[in-house]
């Protein structure tokens, strides 16, 4: 027997060379406020609310590494072609579409070249 889980996911770590741009890119991506963080030199988007998932804190670092460690933000939307407009006229890229009977997604990279995914579930 496994013992139950005591912790929560409270909030997602990004180092960044520009934490206010980075910032100020995903709160209006995310429709959510930007704050200072704790930390000097970084910068928060908070949660509106518990459904709109955990804190994001950019981190200011002088490089940020190359390793991939294969974690990516999903962003899902009933409105996927608004959304994708809205998102590249914020600064993201597209980099790579999938279409498939049930689900569509687009992998964009944020300005700081961050991938992450805007995937709507297509009616069947």
């Amino acid at each position: 027997m496994t013992a139950p889980a005591r912790v929560s996911f409270a909030a997602l770590n990004i180092d960044c060379t520009d934490s206010d741009a980075l910032a100020g890119f995903w709160g209006q991506a995310l429709g959510r406020p930007v704050s200072p963080g704790k930390v000097a030199g970084d910068t928060a988007v908070d949660m509106a609310g518990p459904e709109s998932g955990p804190r994001m804190i950019f981190h200011t670092v002088p490089e940020v590494g190359t390793a991939n460690n294969g974690f990516r933000p999903v962003l899902v939307t009933e409105y996927y072609a608004e959304e994708i407009e809205r998102l590249t006229g914020l600064g993201a890229k597209p980099i790579d579409e999938v279409s498939l009977p049930e689900v569509r997604w687009t992998t964009l990279a944020d300005p700081a070249g961050n991938a992450f995914d805007l995937v709507t579930w297509l009616p069947t």
